[in-house]
């Protein structure tokens, strides 16, 4: 089984290219929301991300990862690939 990884960006966002990019290297395909100006999915993503407003925001199979910081935290771990493979962590 491979994940849904779902990640919400803004365009000038280094963080959110720097998330993507991982992602990317790693061969994942996502759905990406890029929320620019947007209050109204910025509300919606921050609904899901238990009230956080920072970009980028990530889910993995609908739960939440976090931002940039967390997902490289989690790759450092070990703990990504199994996420992404569709694991619990």
């Amino acid at each position: 089984m491979t994940a849904k990884v779902e990640i919400y960006t803004w365009s000038t966002c280094p963080f959110c290219n720097r998330a993507k990019n991982l992602l990317l290297n790693k061969g994942v395909d996502f759905i990406e929301y890029n929320i620019d100006g947007d209050e109204v999915a910025r509300n919606e993503m921050a609904q899901r991300a238990n009230g956080k407003r920072s970009l980028p925001q990530i889910f993995i199979n609908d739960d939440h990862i976090g931002g940039c910081d967390d997902i490289y935290a989690l790759d450092r771990k070990g703990q990504l690939d199994a996420l992404l493979a569709g694991s619990k962590v």
